[in-house]
């Protein structure tokens, strides 16, 4: 009989050695998983900021026109010596008008000269984007105030 005590003594032991070695298994399983799941969100955020960035970057890319079967910036990068001519004449319109005040501009001023309802809400988004092209491309010059003028 006491070789069976002995041996019951030595099972229980052993099975609070295991239950004590499960319980920590199972911390370290938790936090492994935990782990897991925040690399997982770090990738989707990731994933997300590459295509918003792909995205501007596409946006801002100078896309060719064909004229006369060869390819041509709409809004072509500014150079030494290049008149405000080579623009189209919407853009040239939108550089009188920033030359002419006399100073950094606000969007919504050049949408007032160009005739646009400023007032009403999203009117001005397409104008800020056309402002964009001429920006990107060393005719004008955004602040950080968000006014635009003349690259001197």
């Amino acid at each position: 009989m006491t070789e069976i005590g002995e041996v019951s003594e030595r099972v229980t032991a052993r099975r609070a050695e295991l239950d004590e070695e499960e319980k920590l298994l199972l911390e370290q399983l938790e936090k492994v998983r935990a782990e897991r799941e925040d690399l997982t969100a770090a990738i989707r955020v990731w994933e997300r900021m590459r295509a918003l960035l792909e995205m501007e970057k596409a946006a801002t890319q100078a896309v060719p026109v064909q004229v006369g079967g060869r390819g041509v910036l709409l809004v072509p990068n500014r150079e030494a010596g290049m008149s405000e001519d080579t623009l189209p004449p919407d853009y040239q319109q939108i550089m009188k008008i920033v030359r002419n005040s006399g100073g950094p501009v606000r969007v919504k001023e050049v949408g007032t000269e160009l005739g646009l309802e400023v007032e009403v809400k999203g009117r001005l988004e397409p104008l800020r984007g056309k402002l964009t092209k001429p920006s990107g491309r060393g005719w004008l010059r955004k602040l950080a105030d968000g006014h635009i003028q003349i690259t001197p």
